[in-house]
């Protein structure tokens, strides 16, 4: 066993020493269903923490032959997988960490021939009577063993985009680092030396000119992870497990750390659920991820309605978002689409494909968004603060008329003039305008968010702010604020509160159209428990 080639299991044995380990070895079973297949080339991009080098570790451990891991997944979910014998420790497998390599070798100019020159050196040594002095390239040698041996391989790197990410401006590195991946990965020969390729990183693939640098490669990544989706974070269940055996509150910790909907699946940020049980404190863990940095110049970025979606995410809305020009690299920004894309990579954002929005997925983001726009001082939010604050104060005395003045002042500031009489951006700036309630009050829930996007809006205090009313705000278009009260109680949207009671405050805005003028009723309401 060496460093590179076939290593041992220590590493992934680190991981289970923990004590919060979360089974996903059931992962196996799709990489030994796909193993010697066109399906064999996988790259799995998700963001830092999320597990992403303990999933490398763990494929290193049951298919190399370097160890004996039978004792470490035994029990595991993959030993009731019917070939989980026939795989295990069968294989001669390559793994290496880009980051680790770029940092050993001193310069990101150094990196490729670092790698390629100790990953031949380990090769040499296991066969020293076949490999020739001079050779050219790794896939040079792996063709050369296969040839000889009919022996293949499997290759795990780990970071493997730290190139791309970290030195973006490197054009000459990053081309040979793509060229190196290509002879290694691409093409009818490596077919003939690879059983499996699984690449780890934050990016998917980099677009080389019109398409992949390795359009042979399955991508599972935030915005489309597939059947690999449980294995990208910890569950909902896996959560509420961990809730139980830590005396943790499971709808607290869903409203700090859930939001990541991947192909249906609840995903959570490991490291960040894992802190918590061992710390007990609810607080942002993200800003330790290292790619906080990273955000500041993207969100700085002067692009048309790049703020104003910020403003409406920050405020619990979702954006619509355009995913498909995004060439995967941290320099190549056209477009308002593809920070948003960008974002939803890195973490800080997350995908619903089914709408084909982006929206903050938690509370923790949510004040990793707070810290980076108030460290940038932006005046817009500043000031948008200050007359946020001044409409949830109108709205809890129960001021209508004060109520729609600021909305009006809002939308007028916030709407574009081609957008000022569309229901849907009408819908946008009042979540924009009711931003100081989170301060107070959970990630608004839209109600019936169904038809043309009519605004209603539920707002339920905190915990800590049991003292102020729930409220919930119905939007008219062309109707009186009297109609938005009666559709309330008439389709009983007090329902969603089922397990609220106190107060209530019923908020009716209207919009004239023809009059570009808003109106505002405010009625109280109490709610018994219903429990």
């Amino acid at each position: 066993m060496g460093r590179f080639v076939n290593p041992d299991n220590h590493a992934f044995q680190v991981a289970l020493n923990s004590e919060i380990y979360i089974d996903k070895t059931e992962l196996l079973s799709y990489t030994n269903k796909v193993l010697d297949t066109n399906n064999a080339c996988i790259c799995n991009s998700r963001p830092r923490r999320f597990g992403k080098s303990i999933t490398a570790d763990m494929l290193t451990a049951y298919y190399s032959k370097g160890c004996d891991s039978r004792h470490i997944f035994d029990g595991k979910e993959i030993s009731k997988d019917e070939t989980f014998q026939k795989h295990l420790n069968r294989y001669n497998v390559i793994h290496f960490d880009v980051q680790w390599c770029r940092a050993s070798a001193g310069s990101a100019e150094a990196t490729v021939s670092y790698m390629e020159e100790n990953i031949i050196r380990e090769l040499k040594d296991l066969y020293p009577d076949l490999v020739p002095e001079k050779i050219y390239s790794l896939a040079d040698i792996l063709g050369i063993i296969n040839n000889a041996f009919n022996q293949k391989f499997i290759i795990i790197i780990d970071e493997w985009d730290i190139l791309i990410r970290e030195d973006r401006e490197k054009t000459a590195v990053q081309e040979e680092y793509i060229n190196f991946l290509r002879g290694l990965l691409k093409g009818s020969q490596p077919t003939r030396f690879l059983h499996l390729a699984f690449l780890t990183g934050i990016l998917p693939i980099k677009k080389w000119k019109t398409e992949s640098a390795l359009n042979n490669f399955d991508e599972f990544t935030m915005l489309d992870p597939s059947v690999l989706a449980p294995y990208m974070g910890f569950t909902e269940e896996e959560v509420k497990g961990l809730c139980q055996r830590y005396n943790q509150n499971f709808e607290t910790v869903k409203y700090w750390y859930d939001g990541y909907l991947l192909s249906g699946c609840h995903v959570y940020n490991p490291k960040a659920v894992v802190n918590l049980m061992m710390r007990g404190e609810f607080q942002s863990y993200w800003s330790q991820t290292g790619t906080y940095e990273s955000i500041l110049p993207l969100i700085n970025m002067d692009f048309d309605g790049l703020k104003k979606a910020i403003f409406a995410m920050l405020s619990g809305d979702a954006v619509k978002v355009k995913t498909t020009s995004y060439q995967n690299d941290m320099i190549t920004f056209k477009s308002k689409d593809d920070i948003l894309t960008a974002l939803v990579h890195l973490g800080y954002l997350a995908f619903d494909r089914a709408k084909q929005t982006v929206f903050i997925p938690n509370e923790e983001i949510r004040s990793e968004f707070v810290e980076a726009v108030e460290e940038n001082d932006w005046n817009e939010l500043n000031d948008l603060q200050m007359k946020s604050e001044e409409l949830l104060d109108a709205t809890l005395d129960m001021d209508g008329k004060k109520v729609a003045e600021i909305i009006e002042e809002i939308h007028m500031d916030y709407s574009s003039a081609i957008q000022y009489n569309d229901e849907n951006s009408l819908s946008s700036v009042l979540s924009i305008a009711y931003l100081a309630s989170m301060k107070y009050y959970y990630k608004p829930v839209r109600e019936l968010p169904t038809g043309r996007g009519f605004a209603d809006l539920v707002f339920l205090p905190r915990k800590e702010y049991s003292d102020i009313p729930a409220f919930i705000v119905e939007l008219k278009w062309n109707k009186s604020a009297n109609a938005a009260i009666r559709q309330i109680k008439d389709r009983q949207y007090t329902k969603v509160l089922e397990h609220y009671t106190g107060e209530v405050l019923l908020v009716g805005i209207a919009y004239d159209k023809k009059k570009t003028r808003h109106t505002c009723v405010i009625e109280k309401y109490t709610l018994s428990c219903r429990t």
